[in-house]
């Protein structure tokens, strides 16, 4: 069985012979930038240095997919959204938002994509990755969710106030952004992304009630995995056991959660025949700061509680060592020895 159609199996709940080991998020880090020339922020643009450091993580680190790119922030650059481009060893992020008023979304217009901000240079490196690395080899792409992109076109501050007092404005701006977001996420699909990943932080409990999930969110995320041309894996930060089993109603085909839904098990059942889970290394307290036994401990207990998919619970860090990305595969290796 080739690495997509062992990715593609699990990610349909489907049995395998050995959990894949990928990562659903973010894998640029500074040893591999520095491996094949490729830094930060110069990267996050470049369509070559952007399918190098890309390819890096699987064939340096090990990881069994290829994911592109490293941020939350193109579309919403393409979006309108003003962005400063970080550095060697942090992302991008967004600074300014073009619609924080209401009736500013009234006259919002969509770009043609295609050619919006660095969103040529993402369709290009899945191009030049899947020309390197063959067909047997999944892409991932990965990209700001439906919300995050909404709270990043109006401010999160806008977002928050209109889920309270106006929640006709929230909807036009999650529709509006949700176009945007399925037409980016389709162009992946057609440029050879296998699957899509959203990032989706500010759909987490942590930012929006569980009820607000059910109600004003959940519907966006579904109608993006229904309408996109691929599986989808939604990542939400934080501890989303609340809103777990409404994520699993969202029609994508992977949860992937960090090491804060410390009941992976529970979760793998709670959510059985609707999605699996992905997960959930810690990335901050074992594949950055730990060691090779803590990234083995953490790598059988997620897979003891039953994730289909062995990653990385959030975006690995940039200064995570290679070994210990490493070991989470030898890890998995040897848990089927």
């Amino acid at each position: 069985m080739t690495l997509k159609e062992n990715l593609l199996k699990a990610l349909n709940g489907e049995a395998v012979e050995k959990v894949p080991c990928v990562s659903v998020t973010q894998t640029g880090t500074v040893e591999l930038m520095d491996a094949v020339n490729a830094p930060w922020p110069e990267s996050q643009s470049d369509a070559k240095m952007m399918a190098d450091l890309a390819i890096a993580a699987h064939e340096i680190a090990g990881l069994e997919a290829v994911r592109v790119p490293y941020c939350l922030t193109v579309l919403a650059e393409a979006m309108g959204c003003e962005i400063n481009m970080g550095t060697k060893n942090r992302q991008p992020s967004v600074i300014a938002h073009p619609y924080e008023k209401p009736e500013m979304l009234d006259a919002a217009t969509k770009p043609d994509l295609k050619t919006a901000g660095r969103i040529p240079a993402v369709i290009e490196a899945i191009k030049m990755v899947r020309e390197r690395v063959g067909p047997d080899v999944p892409i991932i792409g990965g990209m700001e969710g439906p919300i995050t992109l909404a709270s990043d076109l109006v401010s999160v501050k806008s977002y928050m106030k209109w889920s309270i007092k106006n929640p006709d404005a929230l909807a036009q701006a999650n529709a509006f952004a949700n176009e945007a977001a399925i037409e980016y996420a389709n162009l992946m699909v057609e440029a050879g992304a296998d699957v899509i990943c959203i990032a989706d932080p500010v759909s987490s409990p942590d930012l929006m009630s569980p009820q607000d999930f059910h109600d004003k969110l959940m519907g966006t995320i579904t109608e993006f995995a229904d309408k996109v041309n691929a599986p989808v894996v939604l990542h939400v930060c934080g501890n989303v056991t609340a809103i777990l089993n409404d994520m699993a109603d969202c029609h994508c085909k992977g949860l992937s959660v960090e090491e804060k839904v410390e009941d992976v098990k529970g979760a793998v059942d709670l959510t059985k025949g609707r999605a699996v889970m992905v997960g959930n290394v810690s990335s901050p307290f074992v594949l950055l700061s730990g060691d090779e036994e803590k990234v083995t401990e953490a790598v059988n207990n997620a897979l003891d509680s039953g994730v289909a998919v062995l990653a990385p619970g959030c975006g690995i860090a940039p200064m995570t060592p290679t070994a210990n990305i490493k070991a989470m595969i030898a890890a998995r290796d040897k848990y089927y020895q």
